[in-house]
């Protein structure tokens, strides 16, 4: 598990901005939570705020019966309330026996270390080439910002369309053909199988499956993330391989919260328990676990709605909701603004839009949190946008976008949560774990 010397920041920005070669954000313009337009924390917010934030520090062991965690420096810190937020790591190549995983300039991208590393290759690479592993999103936002700093791509990823676990063939294929234009060369429904390294261990091929070689000065690996929930095996339910919670993110054990990346959490909309990993969810869930444990009679079930997006080159894309059912498509692609609904038993469960204002991909969220029957799908398709933004508000839609802000403000409104509101903000982005000790002091590691 990563050990960090760092103030929580956002992590979407490590491959949204930080690798651009202008403009680029660096810390600490990406601190926690700047994301939602609030204030950045700092250390000294943290300070100001009375809330002890301990960096560079390991937690080795969890005792949650006798309500204790071991450091590496073999310190003993108890604890009344106990939130997890350990995230997710990368998974690595080496972990499937790929021979010379272990070369340089084979680079992940999960952290700021990570993400400056990953630049200094970009910037030292002249002349070379880059191949991306994974047609998810960190290979399709690295492969991007590859492209932008001049090096040459090629992406190599075993499904048949990149983005497939959110895309449809048809959504693929335009950000497909737009990244051909820029030069990224993609080679589907195949996986590699071994590297190249030189006599200096720096990588030099790749080798498919198929025997096909690709020379790489360069590689870039994102083949997904597994949950860290090792430190609490055995005395936790594990489900869909994260940490299970109920509506209030409180897990088996009714001292211990999760939250983000890890929670198997049950997703109310749909009736199943999933796991979620985006930032989005990371600080809502973790705003609504505070808020359970400070005000528990107060606080209903979580009830989240699913969102993802994308910003690359001048693409920018939402979705909200769920993609099952059939996917009536919308827009004119050619003109660069497009979307799709997606209906499961008449109703419209998902909507995804690229090239959208605020006010349209508002609109998007309302429908997939309201879930509208519809029959006429041609006339949905005809409709396109115009369908969403003509769906009257109700209740429901206050859950939905810029909630964070909201669940915010409440939490400082509260005498006695004035110290929890930054840690129920901090807390989602990659932090270690958080305690509550007797003095009503808050401590993150």
């Amino acid at each position: 598990m990563l050990i960090t010397k760092v103030p929580p920041y956002e992590r979407p920005a490590l491959s949204k901005g930080f690798l651009l070669p202008e403009g680029a954000v660096r810390l600490p313009a990406f601190h926690t939570c700047v994301g939602v337009g609030e204030e950045r924390l700092t250390p000294k917010w943290y300070k100001e705020h009375g809330i002890e934030l301990v960096l560079g520090t390991e937690i080795v062991a969890a005792d949650l019966t006798r309500k204790t965690l071991l450091t590496a420096a073999m310190e003993t810190i108890s604890f009344q309330i106990l939130i997890i937020a350990t995230g997710a790591r990368v998974l690595r190549l080496e972990e499937f026996g790929v021979t010379r995983a272990d070369a340089q300039n084979i680079y992940y991208l999960r952290d700021v270390n990570d993400a400056t590393k990953l630049l200094e290759a970009m910037i030292l690479l002249k002349g070379g080439k880059a191949v991306v592993i994974g047609g998810g999103y960190i290979g399709m936002e690295c492969a991007a910002a590859l492209v932008t700093n001049g090096v040459p791509v090629t992406m190599v990823f075993p499904e048949s369309h990149c983005m497939a676990r959110l895309f449809t063939p048809q959504i693929a294929t335009f950000y497909e053909d737009y990244y051909t234009s820029k030069g990224v060369v993609f080679i589907k429904g195949t996986v590699m199988s071994a590297f190249e390294s030189n006599q200096n261990g720096k990588v030099a091929a790749v080798i498919l499956k198929d025997g096909t070689r690709l020379p790489a000065d360069l590689v870039v690996v994102g083949v997904g993330i597994r949950a860290n929930t090792t430190l609490f095996e055995g005395q936790l339910v594990i489900e869909k391989g994260g940490i299970k919670v109920n509506g209030k993110m409180r897990t088996s054990n009714s001292s211990v919260y999760a939250v983000g990346d890890v929670a198997a959490f049950p997703l109310k909309m749909y009736g199943d328990v999933r796991r979620l990993e985006h930032v989005d969810h990371a600080r809502k869930s973790a705003a609504h676990a505070v808020q359970a444990i400070m005000t528990p009679e107060k606080t209903s079930d979580y009830d989240y709605l699913p969102y993802f997006y994308s910003r690359v080159f001048t693409l920018s894309w939402q979705f909200f909701g769920d993609n099952v059912g059939d996917c009536i498509y919308f827009g004119d692609s050619t003109k660069g603004k497009f979307g799709a609904y997606w209906i499961d038993k008449c109703r419209v469960v998902g909507a995804f839009l690229e090239g959208g204002s605020k006010d349209e991909y508002s609109a998007l969220a309302l429908v997939a949190r309201q879930r509208p029957i519809t029959e006429d799908t041609e006339a949905l398709a005809g409709q396109g946008i115009k369908f969403a933004l003509s769906l009257p508000e109700t209740s429901v839609s206050s859950s939905i976008v810029g909630s964070m802000r909201r669940d915010q403000s409440y939490l400082l409104s509260q005498p006695t949560m004035q110290v929890t509101a930054g840690v129920i903000l901090a807390v989602a982005i990659g932090l270690s774990a958080y305690w509550y000790v007797r003095r009503r002091r808050w401590r993150t590691l």
